[in-house]
């Protein structure tokens, strides 16, 4: 029960962050979003960290946990943040959301596969429902035109507030955010699994400064550190924003994931989707899109997220059915 409150709480967060990080990159380029967001975990965590008396947990890994947690941190606020900072810039939030949540299929095939979490009947619909959600995706179409953008450069603030999605562009890398997504918390699961709340905290502490360092080592390409020192306030703003909501979020669900399996924690998490919308809705109006077929594959998300999480035998209680298909609805595997 109690990852499933860090989940839902972590799912809150998630919500405010994409809206935020969204509203960031409408006047700022992605790279400047990783300079601000990676790096501010750091100190929230560490922070964390001294006041919950955790520090010491540190020295308790193994190398293989504090390897398989700092390329988690790479792989997760790097590659996959940087794909969904891309695919938040070229198609909106609101559109690579149902994308990006295929990751919860991988996550549970991997937690199946590996870790030997059992597969059900209701976990096979949530993963059909899942993998339907993107597809009502292609027929989406923006209500107003806008001039595209260079993918990593930034917008001019007097733009006008339209937006035309770049399907192509934004579909790629959300799918490669939604593969980086699906792998890392496996690796973290793995990492923190024998630990508890303070495990979580020391665990994410390790993720963010092994990607800090794989962000300091991207400035040093030759004109990056100059273009993240031009960021202008707004973006800072919103950036630091979207820094501080993720790290909290994330802080949540590696406590979660330390004390509750895959696939209870991650479905949980995908509720952030519903609340995005709220979010994009207050923050982001004129640059997402809001139409009837998001809404459905948003819902489909959701439903599909929710059949992942349901307990079996609490729907049979509920639902009482024919032996038969309570049967069937009971077949697990391993």
């Amino acid at each position: 029960m109690l990852g499933v409150f860090l989940a839902a709480l972590s799912a809150a967060t998630f919500a405010f962050n994409n809206a935020s990080a969204r509203r960031g990159v409408l006047t700022g380029s992605v790279a400047q979003a990783l300079a601000i967001t990676v790096p501010i975990g750091v100190p929230i965590f560490f922070l964390a960290a001294l006041a919950t008396g955790t520090l010491g947990i540190l020295g308790r890994f193994s190398g293989e946990a504090i390897a398989l947690l700092a390329l988690a941190g790479v792989l997760h606020f790097v590659v996959g943040r940087y794909g969904n900072f891309r695919a938040a810039q070229a198609i909106g939030a609101n559109l690579s959301g149902p994308v990006i949540q295929l990751s919860l299929a991988l996550t549970l095939t991997l937690a199946v596969l590996v870790l030997r979490e059992p597969l059900t009947p209701l976990r096979i619909l949530g993963i059909v429902l899942l993998a339907l959600a993107p597809l009502l995706m292609r027929e989406a179409r923006a209500d107003a035109p806008v001039s595209a953008q260079p993918s990593d450069t930034p917008v001019q603030a007097s733009a006008p507030p339209k937006f035309v999605p770049r399907y192509a562009e934004g579909y790629a890398f959300a799918l490669l955010a939604a593969l980086v997504y699906g792998i890392t918390p496996f690796l973290i699961r793995l990492a923190v699994i024998r630990g508890d709340l303070g495990s979580g905290i020391a665990g994410g502490l390790i993720s963010y400064a092994a990607a800090t360092a794989a962000v300091a080592l991207l400035l040093l390409w030759p004109g990056q550190w100059r273009h993240a020192r031009e960021i202008g306030p707004e973006s800072l703003k919103w950036f630091t924003y979207s820094g501080v909501s993720v790290s909290i979020a994330q802080m949540f669900i590696y406590m979660a994931y330390a004390v509750a399996p895959l696939s209870v924690v991650t479905p949980i998490l995908q509720l952030h989707h519903a609340l995005r919308l709220v979010f994009s809705r207050l923050l982001n109006p004129h640059h997402e899109i809001f139409g009837g077929r998001m809404i459905l594959a948003t819902a489909l998300s959701l439903l599909g997220a929710v059949a992942l999480s349901l307990d079996v035998e609490h729907v049979l209680a509920l639902v009482p059915l024919p032996e038969s298909l309570a049967a069937f609805a009971r077949w697990h595997w391993p």
